[in-house]
């Protein structure tokens, strides 16, 4: 695939992806604003499935730079990765982060009113999540520049941090421990 249709590929793809989250945007404000009675479980759905999608990036996203990470520089695999990273991390990682952090603020605000020592420590923990995102969205420019000079093994470790502290979420959502 050459420079100039892999950028018109992604010029696609991201269209596509700003049209998805403007959908939502609408239909939320529909929602909220149609039924506002009903819209708390709707925001927790939306909730629900932007973590499902933005954990399913963070797990994939380090095992991606595991195997770049063997790949030589300028080889076709090498190059390939680089496309599957750059959509992975624009076209779904971002977004459901976004998404995740909306709703989610809105739920602690709204069914908690930002109490509860279990929602602050979770609020903690989805900030290192976010910073994990951070350093695995500097570690995709790397990469595309030819940059990383990390191991293999690096990324095989940072690939545990996010099942980590997916754990901690969902222990303190669901048992609320203090």
């Amino acid at each position: 695939m050459t420079q100039s249709n892999d950028t018109n590929s992604t010029g696609q793809a991201m269209m596509r992806m700003i049209s998805g989250i403007g959908a939502l945007i609408v239909l939320t404000a529909l929602l909220y604003f149609v039924a506002p009675d009903s819209f708390y479980p709707w925001a927790k759905a939306i909730h629900v499935l932007a973590v499902i999608s933005w954990m399913a990036g963070m797990l994939y996203l380090p095992r991606l730079l595991v195997y770049h990470a063997d790949a030589e520089k300028g080889s076709v695999q090498s190059e390939t990765f680089k496309v599957m990273e750059r959509r992975l991390l624009r076209g779904i990682v971002n977004p459901a982060m976004i998404v995740t952090w909306v709703f989610g603020l809105w739920l602690a605000w709204k069914g908690f009113g930002f109490e509860g020592g279990w929602l602050h420590a979770k609020i903690g923990a989805v900030l290192l999540l976010s910073a994990v995102h951070g350093y695995l969205a500097g570690a995709v420019r790397k990469f595309a520049e030819d940059r990383n000079e990390k191991p293999a093994k690096h990324w095989r470790m940072v690939n545990e941090i996010p099942t980590l502290l997916m754990i901690a979420i969902v222990v303190l959502v669901v048992v609320k421990p203090f």
